[in-house]
């Protein structure tokens, strides 16, 4: 596609990366084989997003709803977002992109917990691209961590709930720092925000689309930034 096609590019992109499980499915393959042909997306669609001038991408890989999935899968999944952690550390470094892993940590086993502290740290003085992973995520939880830590920080100073405004609550989210996304797209033909972002989607545009996560590549991409630049973000206004 032309570059001069795209016209308004949204600075912050989310995805919910859907369908790995039945696109495998399909084939006759295990979910998990899906999982891995799946994680196989990112690189490609981060490195585009960079090129058509995207600041800031957060990914949906593994949500607190998730665990409820057989023990084998959850495993496997543990297994492969562990290895991609490393993937990703070595491109953010080459390609000068920041990454962040968004969520609790809690749960975790201490090695993701390692894998991910090394990558932020390895990775945070890139002025690139901010690839933002979300891992044991999910928006109601986040909000409750985020409203549980104010609260004590507000106790300790006994501080008026008048001092509550959005931008103190946003503060205390996963994505303090971040700017909320403009667009959201995502995979497989499910029309929901599956419990990502809530808080940080209130005015961003909406992309479905029923290509599923493993087939969803570069062109792809850019019709959802096409379908983005036609469209008129009013905010509430007129």
């Amino acid at each position: 596609m032309n570059m001069d096609e795209f016209t308004t590019v949204p600075e912050h992109v989310a995805l919910i990366l859907d369908g790995n499980g039945r696109w495998a499915k399909a084939q006759g393959k295990p979910r998990t084989y899906g999982h891995i042909m799946g994680a196989k997306r990112v690189e490609p669609i981060c490195r585009h997003a960079d090129k058509r001038g995207v600041r800031f991408l957060t990914l949906y890989a593994f949500s607190t709803e998730n665990w409820n999935r057989p023990d084998d899968e959850v495993s496997a999944l543990m297994g492969l977002l562990g290895k991609y952690m490393d993937i990703c550390r070595d491109m953010a470094l080459k390609e000068n992109m920041r990454a962040l892993i968004l969520g609790d940590r809690e749960p975790l086993s201490d090695t993701l917990k390692k894998k991910a502290k090394r990558l932020e740290e390895e990775t945070k003085s890139g002025t690139g691209l901010t690839l933002s992973i979300c891992i044991n995520y999910g928006s109601r939880d986040e909000m409750l961590r985020a409203m549980r830590n104010m609260y004590s920080d507000m106790r300790s100073g006994d501080e008026d709930p008048s001092a509550i405004t959005e931008d103190r609550f946003s503060s205390y989210l996963d994505t303090a720092g971040i700017p909320d996304p403009d667009f959201l797209i995502r995979t497989s033909g499910e029309q929901r925000l599956s419990n990502y972002l809530m808080w940080q989607l209130a005015y961003a545009e909406l992309y479905f689309t029923d290509v599923p996560w493993p087939d969803f590549d570069e062109d792809e991409f850019d019709r959802a930034l096409l379908a983005y630049a036609g469209r008129q973000r009013r905010y509430g206004g007129i």
